[in-house]
Protein backbone atom coordinates (compact mmCIF):
# COMPACT_ATOMS: atom_id res chain seq x y z
CA UNK A 1 0.00 0.00 0.00
CA UNK A 2 1.08 3.68 -0.96
CA UNK A 3 3.20 5.49 2.19
CA UNK A 4 0.92 8.17 1.79
CA UNK A 5 -2.25 6.67 1.53
CA UNK A 6 -1.58 4.15 4.76
CA UNK A 7 -0.93 7.88 6.37
CA UNK A 8 -3.99 9.53 5.22
CA UNK A 9 -5.93 6.28 6.69
CA UNK A 10 -4.49 6.32 10.25
CA UNK A 11 -4.88 10.17 10.55
CA UNK A 12 -8.56 9.67 9.55
CA UNK A 13 -8.95 6.88 11.77
CA UNK A 14 -7.69 9.07 14.72
CA UNK A 15 -9.73 11.38 13.72
CA UNK A 16 -12.64 9.70 13.70
CA UNK A 17 -12.04 7.58 16.94
CA UNK A 18 -11.40 11.00 18.79
CA UNK A 19 -14.56 12.54 16.93
CA UNK A 20 -16.49 9.32 18.80
CA UNK A 21 -15.01 9.68 22.33
CA UNK A 22 -16.70 13.57 22.28
CA UNK A 23 -19.79 12.43 21.31
CA UNK A 24 -19.52 9.58 24.06
CA UNK A 25 -18.40 13.00 26.61
CA UNK A 26 -21.04 14.68 25.44
CA UNK A 27 -23.91 11.96 25.95
CA UNK A 28 -22.82 11.62 29.11
CA UNK A 29 -22.87 15.20 30.30
CA UNK A 30 -26.23 15.47 29.39
CA UNK A 31 -27.35 12.64 31.63
CA UNK A 32 -26.05 14.63 34.21
CA UNK A 33 -27.60 18.06 32.99
CA UNK A 34 -30.90 16.08 33.07
CA UNK A 35 -30.01 14.06 36.40
CA UNK A 36 -27.05 16.14 38.62
CA UNK A 37 -27.82 14.14 41.84
CA UNK A 38 -26.35 10.28 42.48
CA UNK A 39 -30.01 9.04 42.90
CA UNK A 40 -31.76 10.95 40.18
CA UNK A 41 -28.89 9.35 37.68
CA UNK A 42 -29.38 6.19 39.86
CA UNK A 43 -33.50 6.62 39.31
CA UNK A 44 -32.75 6.86 35.04
CA UNK A 45 -31.07 3.52 35.32
CA UNK A 46 -33.85 2.16 37.42
CA UNK A 47 -36.55 3.34 35.03
CA UNK A 48 -39.69 4.31 35.71
CA UNK A 49 -42.01 3.75 38.77
CA UNK A 50 -41.20 3.59 42.69
CA UNK A 51 -37.48 2.31 43.99
CA UNK A 52 -36.66 2.16 47.41
CA UNK A 53 -33.57 3.75 48.96
CA UNK A 54 -32.03 0.46 49.00
CA UNK A 55 -32.57 -0.14 45.54
CA UNK A 56 -31.18 2.91 44.29
CA UNK A 57 -28.04 2.91 46.54
CA UNK A 58 -27.15 -0.53 44.93
CA UNK A 59 -27.30 1.33 41.81
CA UNK A 60 -25.12 3.93 42.67
CA UNK A 61 -22.55 1.35 44.10
CA UNK A 62 -22.32 -0.70 40.66
CA UNK A 63 -22.49 2.43 38.58
CA UNK A 64 -19.87 4.31 40.73
CA UNK A 65 -22.75 7.32 40.38
CA UNK A 66 -20.67 8.93 43.54
CA UNK A 67 -17.71 9.25 42.50
CA UNK A 68 -15.89 12.14 41.13
CA UNK A 69 -17.44 13.30 37.59
CA UNK A 70 -13.99 12.53 35.49
CA UNK A 71 -13.71 9.01 37.07
CA UNK A 72 -17.31 8.61 35.60
CA UNK A 73 -16.72 9.77 32.32
CA UNK A 74 -13.62 7.24 32.18
CA UNK A 75 -15.93 4.15 33.61
CA UNK A 76 -18.64 5.65 31.15
CA UNK A 77 -15.99 5.79 27.75
CA UNK A 78 -14.58 2.52 28.90
CA UNK A 79 -17.96 0.68 29.07
CA UNK A 80 -18.89 1.76 25.79
CA UNK A 81 -15.90 0.37 24.13
CA UNK A 82 -16.68 -2.76 25.91
CA UNK A 83 -19.97 -2.68 24.57
CA UNK A 84 -21.34 -2.36 27.97
CA UNK A 85 -24.24 0.37 27.31
CA UNK A 86 -26.40 -0.57 30.10
CA UNK A 87 -28.79 -2.50 31.22
CA UNK A 88 -32.60 -1.41 29.96
CA UNK A 89 -35.10 -1.31 32.83
CA UNK A 90 -37.88 -1.50 30.16
CA UNK A 91 -37.26 -4.59 28.69
CA UNK A 92 -34.92 -6.09 31.78
CA UNK A 93 -32.16 -7.04 29.58
CA UNK A 94 -28.49 -5.45 28.60
CA UNK A 95 -28.81 -2.36 26.38
CA UNK A 96 -26.82 -4.28 23.84
CA UNK A 97 -28.98 -6.89 22.87
CA UNK A 98 -31.69 -4.71 22.36
CA UNK A 99 -29.86 -2.54 19.83
CA UNK A 100 -28.48 -5.89 18.37
CA UNK A 101 -32.42 -6.43 17.76
CA UNK A 102 -33.41 -3.60 16.25
CA UNK A 103 -30.01 -2.69 14.09
CA UNK A 104 -29.92 -5.08 11.93
CA UNK A 105 -33.26 -3.93 10.77
CA UNK A 106 -33.21 -0.76 10.09
CA UNK A 107 -29.43 -1.06 8.13
CA UNK A 108 -31.61 -3.76 5.88
CA UNK A 109 -34.06 -0.96 5.19
CA UNK A 110 -31.49 1.99 4.81
CA UNK A 111 -28.73 0.37 3.11
CA UNK A 112 -31.47 -0.06 -0.06
CA UNK A 113 -32.43 3.50 0.26
CA UNK A 114 -29.00 4.71 -0.10
CA UNK A 115 -28.28 2.81 -2.86
CA UNK A 116 -31.57 3.47 -4.93
CA UNK A 117 -31.89 6.95 -3.48
CA UNK A 118 -27.58 7.58 -5.08
CA UNK A 119 -28.76 5.68 -8.34
CA UNK A 120 -31.82 7.99 -8.46
CA UNK A 121 -29.62 11.06 -7.92
CA UNK A 122 -27.05 10.43 -10.33
CA UNK A 123 -29.24 9.65 -12.99
CA UNK A 124 -31.91 13.07 -12.72
CA UNK A 125 -28.64 14.87 -12.18
CA UNK A 126 -26.80 13.55 -15.21
CA UNK A 127 -29.98 14.02 -16.93
CA UNK A 128 -30.90 17.56 -15.42
CA UNK A 129 -27.15 18.77 -16.78
CA UNK A 130 -27.62 17.10 -19.86
CA UNK A 131 -30.77 19.27 -20.41
CA UNK A 132 -29.72 22.46 -19.03
CA UNK A 133 -31.69 25.38 -18.75
CA UNK A 134 -34.65 23.21 -20.40
CA UNK A 135 -37.76 22.32 -19.21
CA UNK A 136 -36.38 19.00 -18.56
CA UNK A 137 -34.07 20.46 -16.46
CA UNK A 138 -36.48 22.25 -14.10
CA UNK A 139 -38.73 19.75 -14.08
CA UNK A 140 -35.34 17.23 -12.17
CA UNK A 141 -34.86 20.91 -10.11
CA UNK A 142 -38.81 20.85 -8.96
CA UNK A 143 -38.82 17.47 -8.05
CA UNK A 144 -35.76 17.30 -5.87
CA UNK A 145 -36.44 20.42 -4.22
CA UNK A 146 -39.98 19.23 -3.43
CA UNK A 147 -38.37 15.75 -2.19
CA UNK A 148 -35.66 17.67 -0.05
CA UNK A 149 -38.04 20.12 1.45
CA UNK A 150 -40.73 17.84 2.65
CA UNK A 151 -40.74 16.71 6.46
CA UNK A 152 -40.26 12.68 6.90
CA UNK A 153 -43.55 12.27 8.11
CA UNK A 154 -44.88 13.89 5.04
CA UNK A 155 -43.36 11.88 2.38
CA UNK A 156 -43.94 8.60 4.56
CA UNK A 157 -47.93 9.42 5.17
CA UNK A 158 -48.47 10.49 1.35
CA UNK A 159 -46.35 7.07 -0.01
CA UNK A 160 -48.81 4.93 2.82
CA UNK A 161 -52.28 6.74 1.95
CA UNK A 162 -51.65 6.63 -1.57
CA UNK A 163 -49.87 3.42 -3.13
CA UNK A 164 -50.96 1.56 0.58
CA UNK A 165 -54.42 2.53 1.05
CA UNK A 166 -55.94 4.02 -1.67
CA UNK A 167 -54.21 1.51 -4.40
CA UNK A 168 -53.36 -1.70 -2.27
CA UNK A 169 -50.07 -2.23 -4.30
CA UNK A 170 -47.78 -2.94 -1.29
CA UNK A 171 -48.43 -3.35 2.74
CA UNK A 172 -48.93 -0.28 4.60
CA UNK A 173 -47.21 -1.60 7.80
CA UNK A 174 -45.18 -4.53 9.53
CA UNK A 175 -41.93 -6.02 8.61
CA UNK A 176 -43.54 -9.11 6.98
CA UNK A 177 -47.09 -10.59 7.33
CA UNK A 178 -48.33 -11.59 10.80
CA UNK A 179 -50.30 -14.76 8.81
CA UNK A 180 -46.23 -16.23 8.40
CA UNK A 181 -44.32 -17.85 10.98
CA UNK A 182 -41.04 -16.09 10.57
CA UNK A 183 -38.07 -18.25 10.17
CA UNK A 184 -35.05 -18.82 12.77
CA UNK A 185 -33.68 -15.26 13.72
CA UNK A 186 -29.65 -16.77 12.60
CA UNK A 187 -28.49 -13.19 10.82
CA UNK A 188 -30.43 -10.62 12.81
CA UNK A 189 -31.79 -9.47 9.37
CA UNK A 190 -34.82 -10.85 8.35
CA UNK A 191 -34.61 -10.47 4.43
CA UNK A 192 -31.54 -12.89 5.20
CA UNK A 193 -33.30 -14.98 7.41
CA UNK A 194 -36.27 -15.76 5.10
CA UNK A 195 -33.26 -16.20 2.56
CA UNK A 196 -31.23 -18.55 4.55
CA UNK A 197 -34.09 -20.98 6.02
CA UNK A 198 -34.85 -20.91 1.99
CA UNK A 199 -38.55 -19.56 3.22
CA UNK A 200 -39.44 -17.94 -0.31
CA UNK A 201 -42.80 -17.21 1.00
CA UNK A 202 -41.53 -15.06 4.12
CA UNK A 203 -38.81 -13.70 1.47
CA UNK A 204 -40.95 -11.92 -0.50
CA UNK A 205 -42.70 -10.54 2.43
CA UNK A 206 -40.05 -8.95 3.99
CA UNK A 207 -39.13 -7.14 0.58
CA UNK A 208 -42.71 -6.23 -0.13
CA UNK A 209 -43.33 -4.51 3.20
CA UNK A 210 -39.40 -2.76 2.87
CA UNK A 211 -40.04 -0.97 -0.53
CA UNK A 212 -42.51 2.05 1.13
CA UNK A 213 -40.39 2.73 3.59
CA UNK A 214 -37.74 2.19 1.73
CA UNK A 215 -38.45 4.24 -0.87
CA UNK A 216 -39.21 7.14 1.79
CA UNK A 217 -36.22 7.19 3.28
CA UNK A 218 -35.13 7.14 -0.45
CA UNK A 219 -36.98 10.50 -1.55
CA UNK A 220 -35.90 12.18 1.20
CA UNK A 221 -32.10 11.77 0.65
CA UNK A 222 -31.95 11.64 -3.19
CA UNK A 223 -32.12 15.31 -3.91
CA UNK A 224 -28.86 16.45 -2.11
CA UNK A 225 -27.18 13.90 -4.96
CA UNK A 226 -28.93 15.29 -7.73
CA UNK A 227 -27.94 18.58 -7.02
CA UNK A 228 -24.35 17.38 -6.43
CA UNK A 229 -24.28 15.52 -9.19
CA UNK A 230 -25.64 18.12 -11.57
CA UNK A 231 -23.59 20.89 -10.57
CA UNK A 232 -20.40 18.56 -11.11
CA UNK A 233 -21.90 17.35 -14.40
CA UNK A 234 -21.93 21.23 -15.12
CA UNK A 235 -18.36 21.76 -14.07
CA UNK A 236 -17.22 18.99 -16.55
CA UNK A 237 -18.84 19.82 -19.12
CA UNK A 238 -17.50 23.44 -19.33
CA UNK A 239 -13.49 21.61 -18.73
CA UNK A 240 -11.17 21.94 -21.71
CA UNK A 241 -11.12 18.07 -21.81
CA UNK A 242 -14.73 17.72 -22.12
CA UNK A 243 -14.44 20.09 -25.86
CA UNK A 244 -11.43 18.47 -27.02
CA UNK A 245 -13.43 15.23 -26.50
CA UNK A 246 -16.46 16.81 -28.33
CA UNK A 247 -13.50 18.56 -30.83
CA UNK A 248 -12.57 14.78 -31.47
CA UNK A 249 -15.92 13.95 -32.96
CA UNK A 250 -17.05 11.72 -30.00
CA UNK A 251 -20.96 11.77 -29.40
CA UNK A 252 -22.19 14.04 -27.24
CA UNK A 253 -24.48 11.89 -25.50
CA UNK A 254 -21.06 9.58 -25.22
CA UNK A 255 -18.61 12.55 -23.44
CA UNK A 256 -21.59 13.61 -21.22
CA UNK A 257 -22.56 9.94 -19.73
CA UNK A 258 -18.97 8.71 -20.16
CA UNK A 259 -15.88 11.06 -19.57
CA UNK A 260 -17.96 14.12 -17.90
CA UNK A 261 -20.01 11.77 -15.41
CA UNK A 262 -17.29 9.70 -14.30
CA UNK A 263 -15.54 12.41 -13.54
CA UNK A 264 -18.00 14.40 -11.41
CA UNK A 265 -19.10 10.91 -9.30
CA UNK A 266 -15.56 11.26 -7.63
CA UNK A 267 -17.20 13.83 -4.83
CA UNK A 268 -20.17 11.87 -4.99
CA UNK A 269 -18.26 9.21 -2.57
CA UNK A 270 -17.93 11.86 -0.07
CA UNK A 271 -21.96 12.94 0.03
CA UNK A 272 -23.14 9.39 0.19
CA UNK A 273 -21.64 9.53 4.18
CA UNK A 274 -24.12 12.34 4.47
CA UNK A 275 -26.57 10.91 3.00
CA UNK A 276 -26.41 8.21 4.98
CA UNK A 277 -26.52 10.46 8.10
CA UNK A 278 -30.21 11.87 5.98
CA UNK A 279 -31.26 8.19 5.75
CA UNK A 280 -30.81 7.56 9.76
CA UNK A 281 -32.74 10.25 11.03
CA UNK A 282 -35.39 9.95 8.19
CA UNK A 283 -35.87 6.18 9.51
CA UNK A 284 -36.79 7.47 12.74
CA UNK A 285 -40.04 9.03 11.90
CA UNK A 286 -40.62 6.57 8.45
CA UNK A 287 -40.43 3.35 10.65
CA UNK A 288 -42.62 4.74 13.20
CA UNK A 289 -45.55 5.56 10.34
CA UNK A 290 -44.69 1.90 9.00
CA UNK A 291 -44.53 -0.02 12.09
CA UNK A 292 -41.35 -1.47 10.75
CA UNK A 293 -40.13 -2.57 13.90
CA UNK A 294 -35.90 -0.99 13.45
CA UNK A 295 -33.88 1.21 15.53
CA UNK A 296 -35.78 3.85 14.67
CA UNK A 297 -39.44 2.48 16.13
CA UNK A 298 -37.28 1.55 18.88
CA UNK A 299 -36.29 5.04 19.17
CA UNK A 300 -39.46 6.17 19.17
CA UNK A 301 -40.89 3.44 21.60
CA UNK A 302 -38.31 4.43 24.10
CA UNK A 303 -39.06 8.43 24.10
CA UNK A 304 -42.64 6.94 24.87
CA UNK A 305 -41.92 5.51 27.97
CA UNK A 306 -38.92 8.10 28.74
CA UNK A 307 -36.09 5.01 28.58
CA UNK A 308 -32.92 7.27 28.82
CA UNK A 309 -31.34 4.27 28.76
CA UNK A 310 -32.31 3.29 25.27
CA UNK A 311 -32.61 6.56 24.37
CA UNK A 312 -28.72 7.50 25.35
CA UNK A 313 -27.33 3.96 23.54
CA UNK A 314 -28.94 4.49 20.43
CA UNK A 315 -27.81 7.75 20.62
CA UNK A 316 -24.32 6.48 21.09
CA UNK A 317 -24.86 3.53 18.04
CA UNK A 318 -26.60 6.09 15.59
CA UNK A 319 -23.27 8.17 16.27
CA UNK A 320 -20.59 5.47 15.63
CA UNK A 321 -22.58 4.11 12.39
CA UNK A 322 -22.72 7.99 10.95
CA UNK A 323 -18.28 8.30 12.26
CA UNK A 324 -17.74 4.95 10.28
CA UNK A 325 -19.49 6.02 7.23
CA UNK A 326 -17.90 9.53 7.50
CA UNK A 327 -15.03 7.23 7.75
CA UNK A 328 -15.44 4.84 4.54
CA UNK A 329 -15.95 7.89 2.52
CA UNK A 330 -12.71 9.66 3.39
CA UNK A 331 -11.13 6.46 2.73
CA UNK A 332 -12.73 5.96 -0.21
CA UNK A 333 -11.83 9.46 -1.59
CA UNK A 334 -7.91 9.19 -0.54
CA UNK A 335 -7.74 6.12 -3.15
CA UNK A 336 -10.06 7.32 -5.74
CA UNK A 337 -8.63 11.12 -5.60
CA UNK A 338 -4.79 11.22 -3.92
CA UNK A 339 -4.80 14.80 -4.17
CA UNK A 340 -6.49 14.91 -0.44
CA UNK A 341 -3.96 12.63 0.96
CA UNK A 342 -1.86 15.86 1.39
CA UNK A 343 -4.71 18.02 2.87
Amino acid sequence: MNTNLMIYIVRRAIYAFVTLIFIIVIVYFLIHIIAPSPYALAGIYAGSGHHTRAELNSIISKYHLNAPLYEQVLLYIGNILHGNLGYDPVYKIPEIDLIGRFLPRTLELVIPAILFSTLLGIITGAFGASHRRKIQDQGVKGTYLVTWASPPFFVAIVLQLFIAYDLGLLPATGIASSALTPPPDVTGFPLLNGIVAGNLGYTLSVIHHMILPALAIALLSFGVITRLTRSSMLDAMESDYFKLELMKGVERNKAIYGTALRNASIPIVTLLALTFGYAVAGAVVVEDIFDYHGMGWFIVQAIYSTDYIAILGTTIIIAISIILANLIADILYGVIDPRVRVR
